[in-house]
């Protein structure tokens, strides 16, 4: 089924999230699967069995709990968010399954432009070499996810240096500008694409 495309911009969290729940609530079994891409202002979030803990150093940066799975991370400009708001029932696919094409898409995504990338077991996500590009957060609800992941494209990396990346104390970022100089208009366009084939495709992982 072809994926319903809305392209946001430069968007709040909160409103985006309750967005989100109400576009969900009012699902039916016919209704087409969305991507959502957009930016957000810069805003901490942490999921919602993420510990406190983790907020190193107080900014003036927002702090959003949010109903996600996993730990803290950061959003701001220069940012991919992408939110998948998939039918996971009519697809057949379970949470782990659904964890991987999010991850696969990624990683065909950097592939494109030459830079190799990976999992890590037990922590999901996309790393080059050891540092994060891309976290995963979740949830499924009446058989439907929402949230999705966020891939660092060109941004300020600073505000990561306050918070233990996802709950992991030496968990370091970075950016595929450290890679390849790449648009963020042009990154969008891209990720576009290669989720549009994986998921409209059927591509193997």
């Amino acid at each position: 089924m072809e994926l319903k495309l809305r392209k946001l911009g430069l968007q709040d969290y909160h409103k985006t999230w309750a967005s989100m729940q109400n576009v969900i609530l009012s699902k039916g079994q016919g209704d087409p699967d969305e991507l959502w891409l957009l930016e957000h202002f810069p805003v901490y979030t942490l999921g919602f069995g993420a510990s406190e803990n983790n907020l190193l150093i107080k900014n003036d940066i927002p702090v959003i709990r949010s109903d996600r799975g996993g730990e803290v991370t950061y959003h701001g400009p220069g940012q991919i968010v992408a939110y998948f708001l998939i039918n996971l029932r009519r697809k057949g696919w379970g949470p782990k399954r659904f964890v991987n094409e999010l991850e696969s898409s990624v990683m065909d995504f950097l592939k494109d432009y030459g830079v190799s990338s990976k999992r890590q077991q037990g922590n999901p996500g996309v790393y080059i070499r050891d540092k994060k590009i891309c976290s995963v957060g979740l949830k499924i609800k009446r058989g439907y996810s929402y949230h999705g992941l966020s891939i660092n494209i060109d941004m300020d990396l600073s505000p990561f240096e306050s918070i233990n990346v996802c709950g992991k104390q030496s968990l370091k970022v970075t950016d595929l500008n450290e890679f390849a100089e790449v648009p963020i208009e042009k990154a969008f366009k891209d990720f576009e694409k290669t989720v549009k084939a994986r998921f409209e495709g059927g591509m193997d992982i």
